[in-house]
C-alpha cells in the first residue's frame, strides 16, 4: 500500500530547530559587532597581540608554546598536540583591544592544558569518542527508521548525538575560565588598564555567548529528535 503523506500535518518540532537558529545567528552577530568595535580601539601600551599572546605565555613560564598566524577571520586557537598558538588574520599583528584580548584568551588555555586544568582534560580526553559518536549518530537514526523504527536502534543514536551536547556543556566552564585568567593578567600584567579591560571583557563575554549559544542549540536539537520519534512510538 503507497505511503500516505497527510498535507495538513505539520512536524511542530521543527520550531525548535528554528529557535536554535535564531539564537545561533544573535550570538554570531553579537560577537562579531562587539569584536569590530573594539577592534578600532588601539590599546595604550602599544602591544601587539601576538606580542601580548607571548609575553603572557613567557610570564606562566611557558616557553615551548609557539605564537603563530593563521588565515581566517575569528579562527584563533590554542592547539596542545602541536603546542602551537594560533591567531587569525583580523588578531595577530594587531594592536587593538579586542585582538588582544583574544590572544589573552588564546593565552589562558595554554595556561588551563600546562597547569592541568582538569576541565580541559575531560574536554580533550572525550574529544575522539564525541568525533565518533556525533557523526554515527544520524546515520544510525536513520537505519533505525529504515527498519521500521527500531527503537532500540534510534535511542542508540539519539544517545550518540548526545554525546555533542555533553562536550558543549563541559566547554563551557573551560571558555569561561580562560576569559577570566585573561582579563586577570591583562590587568596584572598591565597589559590593558581602565576601559581597554572593560572592552576585552566585552569582547570575551560576547565570545563566550557563542558557546552558550552553541550548548542551548544541541540541546534543542537533542530534545526534537526526543520529541519526534517518542511520537513514533
Amino acid at each position: 500500500m503507497p505511503y500516505y503523506i497527510n498535507p495538513y500535518y505539520f512536524d511542530y518540532t521543527y520550531i525548535l530547530a528554528i529557535i536554535a537558529v535564531v539564537i545561533s545567528l544573535i550570538a554570531s552577530t553579537g560577537v562579531k559587532s562587539t569584536f569590530n568595535r573594539w577592534s578600532k580601539e588601539r590599546t595604550q601600551s602599544g602591544l601587539s597581540a601576538d606580542e601580548a599572546a607571548r609575553r603572557i605565555l613567557n610570564g606562566a613560564g611557558i616557553y615551548d608554546v609557539s605564537v603563530n598566524h593563521i588565515n581566517g577571520d575569528l579562527t584563533d586557537n590554542f592547539n596542545p598536540m602541536n603546542k602551537t598558538l594560533n591567531l587569525s588574520d583580523s588578531v595577530f599583528g594587531s594592536d587593538s583591544i579586542a585582538a588582544v584580548g583574544v590572544a589573552a584568551h588564546e593565552a589562558g588555555h595554554a595556561i588551563q592544558h600546562s597547569e592541568g586544568y582538569v576541565p580541559i582534560k575531560i574536554r580533550s580526553a572525550i574529544v575522539p569518542v564525541v568525533n565518533i559518536g556525533t557523526r554515527l549518530s544520524l546515520p544510525v537514526i536513520l537505519i533505525g527508521c529504515f527498519m521500521n523504527y527500531n527503537q532500540v536502534i534510534i535511542s542508540a543514536g539519539i544517545l550518540l548525538f548526545s554525546l555533542g551536547l555533553l562536550f558543549s556543556l563541559i566547554t563551557l566552564p573551560v571558555e569561561f575560565n580562560a576569559s577570566r585568567r585573561a582579563i586577570r593578567i591583562l590587568d596584572e600584567s598591565g597589559i590593558l588598564s581602565g576601559e581597554e579591560l572593560s572592552g576585552a571583557k566585552k569582547v570575551l563575554f560576547a565570545a563566550a555567548m557563542t558557546y552558550v549559544a552553541g550548548a542551548i542549540g544541541m540541546a534543542l536539537q537533542l530534545l526534537r529528535l526526543i520529541l519526534r520519534f517518542r511520537r513514533r512510538r
